[in-house]
């Protein structure tokens, strides 16, 4: 009579691919962030995309709208014209976008959604340069990049 041989066990992922996926640098990608809000005014938009840039804690800003906005709010589905502001920093200054973005923005819960993406090695230098406390700026505050 043969032995009779047990399967054997699968082998066990020290963690499953979903799991810490946020805290994981993906391949390729460059530490840079595009950051969307939107607010109910053009000029609103405006004030907050030049005021991210001066302020030092986004690189750059496109406002566009109007757009058609739904949601829920205070228990009513709504449907309002606003304007979008997405902005490019770093993870590193994502906290400090966060906070600027909170204390201007004038809604009282303001979206804030950050996306982690891919960019060249050129434009990554240049957010961060941009984005850093100190920059190469010339006398007139303008960036030499």
């Amino acid at each position: 009579m043969g032995t009779v041989q047990q399967p054997s066990q699968p082998s066990q992922p020290s963690q499953p691919d979903h799991v810490n996926r946020t805290e994981q640098t993906e391949p390729g990608l460059s530490g840079l962030l595009t950051v969307l809000t939107t607010t109910d005014t053009p000029d609103r938009a405006d004030t907050l995309a030049r005021g991210a840039v001066q302020a030092r804690v986004a690189a750059c800003a496109q406002v566009s709208g109007p757009v058609t906005s739904v949601y829920r709010w205070k228990g009513a589905v709504e449907t309002a014209q606003e304007w979008q502001v997405l902005l490019k920093t770093t993870q590193e200054r994502y906290a400090d976008l966060e906070a600027w973005l909170t204390e201007h923005h004038d809604y009282d819960t303001p979206e804030i959604i950050a996306t982690p993406v891919r960019g060249s090695a050129a434009y990554a230098d240049w957010v961060r340069a941009e984005t850093g406390d100190t920059g190469d700026m010339g006398e007139t505050g303008e960036s030499a990049l």
